[in-house]
């Protein structure tokens, strides 16, 4: 790794605000990668994960596609089946980011919500930070049920276990204007 380049992942919880900060960072001219978007990926059915998936939970198939909401509906409930999911995702999806990020000479920003990456330890943290209850409520703003909500909220590392692995954190405690000047005054700084 050169002298110019910058690795950092960006993290926080359910609905902190860590999609729209990885927006705006891009909008500033960041390169960034989407981890769940490549999750996605590897579960689709030409995906590499996609037969284990099916194979370990062939009712979440439907139509020949992983139907996610299912498949969500299992793991987020049962922290066995969720450790299970992300030891069968988990290295497709790091080895297409490690691919993309090779290919990056510059600051490079990767959108995982995990305190565990296995990215390496040059790698440095931002963390969306944002009260609980509001992440709740944007969640089921957008869509998401309360149960649903607090299931998955449950399953993820506490706000505190966030800030304690921050290298930087991004306050995302107002208005999306607010916001979004903070990352401006951050990708100046990356």
């Amino acid at each position: 790794m050169s002298s110019e380049q910058h690795r950092w992942i960006l993290s926080g919880g359910l609905a902190s605000g860590k999609s729209k900060v990885r927006g705006y960072l891009a909008d500033a001219g960041i390169v960034t990668i989407d981890a769940d978007s490549i999750g996605h990926y590897v579960i689709e059915s030409a995906g590499p994960a996609f037969a284990q998936v099916a194979e370990r939970w062939p009712h979440v198939v439907r139509d020949g596609e992983i139907d996610r909401p299912s498949l969500a509906s299992v793991v987020f409930c049962e922290p066995g089946e969720l450790a299970t999911l992300e030891g069968i995702t988990h290295p497709h999806i790091f080895e297409v980011i490690k691919d993309r990020v090779d290919e990056v000479d510059g600051t490079v920003v990767v959108e995982i919500p995990l305190l565990s990456h296995g990215l390496g330890d040059e790698w440095r943290r931002i963390v969306v930070d944002c009260r609980d209850e509001t992440r709740l409520a944007r969640a089921v703003a957008r869509g998401m049920s309360e149960e649903d909500a607090r299931s998955r909220m449950k399953a993820q590392p506490s706000r505190a276990e966030w800030l304690a692995v921050a290298d930087l954190v991004v306050p995302n405690l107002g208005s999306l204007a607010v916001l979004e000047r903070t990352v401006e005054r951050l990708a100046t700084a990356l």
